[in-house]
């Protein structure tokens, strides 16, 4: 008789990505692309609402951000649920919350105060669906090709919902009005059914709970030329554990500096991808282009935001040195922002308004995977989370200075300088990163096998 280690975090790191992965994948684009439309679609709403509701620029700025107060509390929270009662469920609960509150929008929102209500409550469960769905496919992705396979099954689902807000803001809205995005939105509840039957619990939290059958089944799925060693496996419960409150355990030493990097960079971040999505499509019709285009220019930002992020994840994966091209990537974003401060031609909006998605927004993408590789599955969920979470303080505060700034000035180029220098900022504080955290905090799962 002999025995053999098996270590649950080798065997998915060095699996080959089969259907498995590929189904979850989907799962996990389909999750997000409501997401990304549901998040980016209030820009298409200021067009219509803004005179019948009185609004200055500054409660329009409100009327983008009031979603996103929702979003950060759901992202600051639901990492402690998720860490403590599992992925699924919580993943489930944060798409009930996101369908049913979509729905209410098209139906009762008809002012001020209940837009913004309704949008707060949204974002409850939109502050679940893309941390943790960045959480749940990180813990399953192969090594070998992490940020690719994640941006595939994250990115682009969130790139396609917001691109998709902005085709259903200059097609449908026109004729039957701003709340058809909202009646679009609602079909997540067709989505509701397949999580139910579908989504597993991530291998790495069942590990955690000691649920040896249900790890057993999954790496089966993961690897099945390898079924026959899980099949029988004595796999030991990992009792690793957050040291009290798992936020934080994020500022204990190990993560300390990192974390701080991480908040500061995701901040700074969002400012720039929400003030500059949330008003894009209003400023470039004052710049004088015309309506359709301008409501194009926000589908535009996200189509190219996708192209940047798997770019980058690609370099990423090969060559590695994700800290140093993270900071390129903001601080071309950042560069191609200020040049609308100094020209202003279609050309020129165009190409920097594609840069801007290609850069900033791409290198968010792969910043959500660098949090999630930077820390034990243990405190992932929260990690993740809460880089969303005071990444989207900065969100809130995107569109209203956006806003502020253009009711002040009577100029959209102060709110063009303020997202350029915050990008600028971005790519220079994640280079204080801790290298070696992610390192540092690769978790070993043991188990044991009988032959």
């Amino acid at each position: 008789m002999s025995s053999q280690a098996i270590d649950v975090h080798e065997e998915l790191a060095d699996a080959k990505v089969g259907a498995f992965h590929w189904r979850l994948g989907a799962i996990m684009g389909l999750l997000t692309l409501f997401d990304g439309y549901d998040t980016f679609n209030p820009a298409y709403v200021i067009h219509y609402v803004a005179g019948p509701w009185g609004l200055k620029a500054g409660q329009a700025g409100l009327l983008i951000s009031s979603g996103l107060v929702g979003f950060l509390l759901g992202a600051a929270l639901h990492g402690v649920a998720a860490d403590k009662f599992g992925r699924r469920g919580t993943l489930l609960a944060g798409l009930w919350i996101t369908s049913i509150f979509t729905l209410l929008t098209a139906v009762l929102a008809n002012s001020f105060i209940s837009f913004c209500a309704l949008r707060l409550l949204t974002g409850l469960g939109l502050g679940v669906l893309l941390p943790l769905a960045t959480t749940y496919i990180n813990e399953l992705a192969p090594r070998r090709v992490a940020n690719t396979f994640a941006l595939w099954g994250v990115a682009l689902g969130w790139a396609a919902g917001g691109t998709l807000a902005g085709v259903v803001g200059v097609f449908a809205t026109p004729t039957l009005g701003w709340t058809s995005l909202y009646w679009i939105g609602s079909l997540s509840f067709l989505l509701l059914p397949f999580m139910h039957v579908m989504l597993p619990e991530s291998p790495k939290f069942l590990a955690i709970q000691g649920r040896v059958t249900e790890i057993r089944e999954m790496l089966a799925k993961l690897r099945p030329e390898r079924a026959h060693v899980y099949a029988s496996a004595t796999i030991a419960a990992d009792k690793s554990q957050a040291s009290g409150n798992s936020i934080l355990e994020l500022l204990q030493p190990k993560y300390r500096r990192t974390t701080i990097a991480i908040w500061a960079t995701a901040f700074l971040s969002l400012f720039c991808i929400f003030g500059l999505s949330g008003w894009i499509p209003t400023v470039m019709i004052q710049r004088g282009e015309t309506f359709a285009a301008s409501f194009g220019f926000g589908a535009l930002m996200q189509i190219m935001s996708f192209v940047g992020g798997i770019v980058l994840g690609h370099l990423v994966d090969r060559f590695g040195h994700s800290r140093g091209l993270l900071g390129l990537w903001w601080a071309f974003g950042g560069g191609a922002v200020l040049t609308l401060v100094f020209l202003n031609d279609h050309v020129v909006n165009v190409t920097c308004v594609a840069a801007a998605g290609f850069f900033i927004i791409g290198a968010q993408f792969v910043l959500n995977n660098f949090t999630a590789a930077a820390y034990e599955t243990n405190v992932r969920a929260t990690a993740v989370g809460m880089e969303l979470g005071v990444g989207r303080v900065g969100a809130i505060l995107g569109p209203f200075v956006a806003g502020a700034l253009q009711q002040n000035y009577e100029s959209s180029l102060p709110m063009f300088v303020s997202i350029g220098l915050a990008a600028l900022a971005a790519g220079g504080i994640i280079l204080l990163a801790n290298r070696s955290s992610a390192k540092a905090s690769t978790e070993r799962l043991a188990t044991s096998t009988a032959a």
